[in-house]
């Protein structure tokens, strides 16, 4: 399960929430503070023991809702750390000529990822890590220039 999987989860409960922190997950009542959390779990926790628990800040959270919230830490600690993070997101910059068109760029649809002209302006196109590798696979030509293009992306949906 991805962490923002369980967030939106767990927010779609009548009675608890769920909030992200820098390093943490805080769990807590619906209409509080998440400082009054009555559980939070590091990102990388992988097991119950580093789950910190304050049951009396439990508050107006129904029984129902609490054992969702525990499923969903239980499906967390069950998915390999490095499986809770999206993947990284990348988008390859393209060097315009002299009149603003850019020389190559790509398709949107994925299994059609073929080279088309476009205009930066208006298009483009965003990749995962593992999206890339695999174009750089079976191009193997092409893999030094996407290395040069290849800039993270700031994902808007997370």
């Amino acid at each position: 399960m991805k962490i923002k999987e369980a967030l939106n989860f767990i927010n779609s409960t009548k009675t608890a929430r769920a909030s992200l922190g820098k390093e943490k997950i805080y769990f807590y009542a619906d209409g509080v503070d998440r400082s009054d959390y009555f559980l939070v779990m590091p990102q990388k926790a992988n097991n119950w023991d580093n789950v910190e628990e304050d049951f009396e800040a439990l508050c107006s959270t129904t029984p129902k809702d609490l054992a969702r919230v525990m499923d969903v830490i239980q499906r967390l600690l069950d998915t390999p750390v490095k499986e809770r993070f999206p993947e990284k997101k990348y988008c390859l910059r393209w060097f315009d000529d002299d009149a603003g068109k850019t020389f190559l760029g790509f398709c949107e649809s994925w299994g059609q990822k073929c080279w088309s002209l476009f205009d930066t302006q208006t298009s483009s196109t965003i990749f995962t890590e593992s999206e890339l590798e695999q174009f750089k696979r079976e191009n193997p030509k092409l893999a030094p220039a996407i290395d040069a293009m290849k800039e993270p992306a700031e994902d808007k949906n997370d």
